[in-house]
């Protein structure tokens, strides 16, 4: 009821008659201020005046399911919305909800992670209210030794959004790091449950620093709010976050890819350089001179040899 309330009075600019609202929702007058007291408590802020009715002021700088849902005009990315204030991690709730049989799609998302992690198990920093951390439950049809392309998929994704809604230039350095003039201030980390020759489900999950202040930031690290120099909107970032995903997905799904690598070499700071792969205590050096179909990085060794590296750190 409490999301029907809001797409009422998001729908007029002005204000609404108690009876109007009640009546049009089947509710009673009580019930209907109880919910808006509830709203209000979520820190919506609703105003309410004698003989005029009520009339939505702001919404709260939140990430609720309701205002990530609303206007998102996706297929199925984003359709079903697990929020939490506090959790260990998106990536734990989200796969105790996939062996559940959440469909494809599902995001859950949190305002800050007691343990988020990142790649190799390391940390990542969450403050409350200032970044996007989510995870988002993919069933693609696909071997698992193509398990990659979709890290690839999503840091393209999150090229394009950024680059649309909030103009900043970004790049991408193998194999999930996203960068602004060589700071990061996004990280992916894609994980899946497989079978020999198929997938069964991926959960892929972001870390974006979006309104962190600089002493929030580690070393090497910035967010968008401080590159664009204010605050940036999550809800309208997130949303075409999603949107370019399932775009990209379905790009995927229907020519393969090639498509998906391509726009990733585009973005892409690591290509054409000499690289050293750091991975459980081995080292690899050599000159990266592309990605293949499955987005693993190709490496040419001082014999001239070229090397498949499919995960490490990259120097």
């Amino acid at each position: 009821m409490r999301d029907k309330i809001l797409e009422f009075l998001k729908k007029n600019n002005e204000y609404t008659s108690g009876d109007h609202l009640a009546h049009s929702l089947g509710i009673s007058r009580q019930g209907l201020w109880k919910h808006i007291q509830e709203l209000r408590d979520s820190g919506y802020d609703i105003a309410a005046v004698p003989h005029l009715g009520y009339k939505l002021i702001s919404i709260p700088d939140k990430l609720f399911p309701s205002e990530i849902t609303h206007g998102l005009d996706t297929r199925f990315i984003g359709k079903k919305v697990y929020y939490f204030d506090k959790v260990t991690s998106t990536m734990d709730v989200a796969m105790q909800w996939v062996t559940k049989g959440a469909n494809e799609g599902t995001i859950v998302i949190a305002e800050t992670q007691i343990k988020g992690r990142g790649r190799l198990g390391r940390q990542w920093l969450s403050p409350r209210y200032k970044g996007i951390y989510l995870s988002l439950i993919l069933k693609p049809r696909v071997a698992p030794a193509q398990a990659s392309i979709f890290t690839l998929l999503a840091a393209v994704s999150i090229c394009e959004a950024v680059k649309d809604e909030i103009g900043l230039d970004v790049q991408i350095k193998w194999p999930n790091d996203i960068l602004i003039r060589n700071k990061k201030f996004c990280g992916i980390l894609t994980e899946m449950d497989a079978e020999t020759d198929e997938i069964k489900f991926l959960v892929i999950g972001l870390g974006l620093n979006v309104n962190n202040d600089r002493g929030e930031l580690l070393a090497g690290a910035t967010s968008l709010k401080e590159e664009r120099k204010e605050k940036v909107n999550r809800i309208t970032l997130l949303q075409a976050i999603l949107r370019r995903i399932e775009k990209n997905y379905l790009l995927f799904q229907k020519e393969g890819p090639e498509v998906i690598t391509q726009k990733w070499r585009e973005y892409n700071i690591t290509l054409g350089k000499r690289v050293r792969i750091t991975y459980r205590h081995k080292h690899l050096e050599g000159q990266s001179v592309d990605i293949d179909q499955d987005g693993a990085l190709l490496i040419r060794n001082s014999s001239g040899l070229i090397q498949k590296v499919t995960s490490g750190d990259v120097t």
